[in-house]
């Protein structure tokens, strides 16, 4: 399989001012599905840890306290303690915003704090553009002298609370306010990729880019600054140790490393006119698939996205859509409900428009009848193709905020049939198909393989419906198994449209392109 009919070229990438690699083969990448899952093996990775190692980690919100198992540590814990045994630990936090509109400024600079006691270094971010934000959830692992241990974490979990579930869907026992559908400890979907081999290297490069970016950390107005002098915070990043040679090949796997970065001034030194390699990356694959596209994504709700959706809809008259999405935004009231809502239901529409018995969208509940929150950010395309990451299918996303995911091909077939879904000669991809696999048993609720694309619809399709029907009916007799429901989106009436759609198109999912991208229409 030619890598470049599903990665970007270096063209295509189309920054020319960093030198990260094309792609990288010869690694070996696990998929580690729940927060409880990631957050044990993050443990046992860091534990071992020896003095002069490195731990090098990014993330949108951390909380100091909270615990990585039951019994501990808790994040803040597991990394000083690593700090203290000489591990060089250095860390890019989201500078954030006040508690007090449910953001998490205080958590992220306790964090850094109590790292920084401990020996580490952690600095509070906000070189983003004007309401954007930092994303990228990473977690870099390097032991100079012993490079066959080298490990990365990426993905869409976040080191904070609410995050730590299992397949049971009961909630973090640590929860963080949300909707109050989701109740007190609402239920989290989440995955997260271990990757080992040369990516390690790439994602290592990719956290120290951001670190010796020369401008200043706070970039939006002088109270912030006046803030952080008077709270001593770090202000200016101490030198990294030299990066450590690329690990050695782990396994048969093939990684693009994809980003964002808007178009912002001051500019990025490794990005002066951004990075939308998430963006075209995803499109280069949509525009290639012919049979399914599965994706589970917090956010589905950007009309150009789903515009895209929509064209490979109409193009490939056998390709179906499978989506899995929260039931419920993570917010309720009257002012912040309604632009979270405009934006699903109008790209929801705009897919369904194009192929309406081929768009299948469904939202989870827990066997209590309880929502499941859906956080993961997964696209499969013929389960040849697929991208674990912290990025949304959205406009924000795709140009505003930082975002950090991993492309996927995985160089063994799966000869289960059909053994080449997408007719393309591909072939499908052991790596992509049993993650959708292992996705679907858990929803369906049954220890099923539903491999053929067809099967895959048709088994999902049905068990939503009776579950429905289930709950329509009252809920007498036995619950059906699974926890796949059909996701139903209402149109706002026209009051409530006229301030939620700009709102949302100014607010909630702005553009982060340059003015001459966006008035090409181009990623």
């Amino acid at each position: 399989m030619p890598l470049p009919d599903w990665f970007l070229t270096e063209e295509e990438r189309g920054n020319p001012d960093s030198s990260i690699p094309t792609w990288c083969t010869g690694n070996a990448v696990e998929p580690l599905i729940h927060g409880k899952t990631y957050f044990d093996r993050l443990v046992t990775e860091v534990e071992s840890l020896r003095e002069g190692d490195h731990l090098f980690f990014t993330d949108w919100r951390g909380d100091p306290d909270e615990r990585m198992r039951d019994d501990g540590p808790t994040i803040v814990e597991l990394f000083s303690n690593a700090a203290k045994r000489g591990v060089v630990v250095k860390g890019l936090l989201w500078r954030s915003h006040v508690d007090k509109l449910a953001y998490s400024e205080e958590e992220n600079r306790n964090l850094g704090d109590e790292i920084r006691a401990a020996g580490g270094e952690v600095l509070l971010d906000q070189r983003v553009r004007r309401g954007g934000s930092h994303h990228q959830k990473l977690v870099v692992l390097r032991h100079p002298g012993r490079p066959e241990l080298d490990v990365a974490f990426a993905g869409g979990i976040d080191l904070c609370h609410s995050r730590r579930d299992d397949e049971r869907h009961l909630g973090d026992p640590q929860a963080v306010v949300m909707a109050k559908a989701y109740g007190p400890h609402p239920p989290w979907h989440d995955v997260q990729l271990e990757l080992r081999g040369p990516v390690v290297g790439v994602l290592d490069f990719t956290f120290r880019e951001r670190w010796n970016e020369p401008d200043d950390l706070d970039q939006h107005g002088p109270i912030s600054t006046v803030t952080d002098k008077l709270k001593h915070a770090d202000m200016s990043a101490d030198r990294l140790p030299p990066q450590p040679p690329d690990p050695p090949e782990a396994g048969p796997m093939a990684v693009q490393t994809l980003r964002t970065y808007p178009a912002m001034r001051p500019q990025y030194d490794f990005a002066r006119n951004g990075e939308q390699t998430v963006a075209r990356g995803y499109t280069k694959a949509i525009k290639r698939a012919r049979r399914l596209i599965y994706l589970e994504d917090q956010y589905l709700w950007s009309a150009e996205v789903a515009r895209l959706f929509a064209d490979a809809l109409r193009d490939n008259p056998e390709l179906h859509l499978i989506a899995v999405v929260p039931r419920y935004p993570d917010v309720d009231g009257r002012f912040a409900l309604p632009p979270n809502q405009v934006g699903r239901e109008k790209a929801i529409s705009l897919c369904s428009m194009a192929a309406p018995d081929r768009v299948h969208v469904f939202d989870l509940e827990n066997e209590a009848g309880t929502p499941i929150y859906v956080h993961a950010k997964v696209c499969i395309a013929d389960d040849v193709w697929c991208s674990v990451g912290s990025d949304n299918f959205n406009r924000r996303s795709w140009t505003h905020d930082s975002e950090l995911s991993n492309a996927i091909l995985d160089d063994t077939r799966d000869e289960r049939e059909p053994r080449d879904p997408a007719g393309l000669g591909d072939g499908a991809r052991r790596f992509p198909r049993e993650l959708r696999l292992a996705l679907t048993r858990e929803h369906l609720g049954r220890d099923l393989d539903v491999v053929d694309p067809a099967d895959a619809v048709r088994e999902m399709t049905e068990a939503a419906d009776k579950l429905k029907a289930w709950h329509d009916g009252g809920r007498q007799g036995t619950r059906p198994p699974g926890r796949l429901m059909p996701h139903q989106t209402e149109k706002l009436p026209w009051y409530q449209s006229l301030w939620a759609t700009p709102a949302y198109r100014l607010i909630y999912d702005p553009d982060g392109r340059s003015w001459r991208d966006r008035w090409a229409n181009r990623w």
